[in-house]
């Protein structure tokens, strides 16, 4: 569930790419009223929950309540002055792809469809 989020880093989203996940980065701030509108009604889901279950996207959660100059610097470079920004990264390498600032269930459910393909294909360790 959303609990499981684990707090946002460049070198966890690094590390988990290299064990083959896919990743989820919800950028958001504990003033950020769409942010928590997306929450409930696109990514806390049981749908979305289970979908990234499914595709073993790991969940991490960059928090820009204080302004923390990492996740600052994660907003400029997809060209955002603020909250929200949802960057979904296949597994592996490549760019992420980055979600609308207002979310539907649909919209996160189309954009996991390639990843859990993806998923779908890699042999899990036994």
């Amino acid at each position: 569930d959303a609990a499981a989020a684990e707090p946002w880093s460049e070198a966890r989203v690094t590390e988990l790419r290299s064990q083959g996940r896919p990743v989820f980065v919800n950028l958001t701030a504990a003033w950020c009223i769409t942010c928590k509108v997306n929450e409930r009604v696109a990514l806390e889901t049981a749908a979305t929950q289970e979908a990234f279950a499914a595709a073993g996207v790991a969940t991490l959660v960059g928090d820009w309540t204080n302004g923390d100059p990492a996740v600052g610097a994660l907003l400029q470079r997809h060209g955002r002055e603020g909250v929200p920004l949802y960057l979904l990264y296949p597994a592996g390498s490549g760019a992420p792809v980055v979600l609308p600032q207002i979310l539907t269930e649909s919209i996160v459910l189309q954009a996991l469809e390639p990843v859990a393909r993806t998923a779908a294909q890699v042999p899990t360790p036994s």
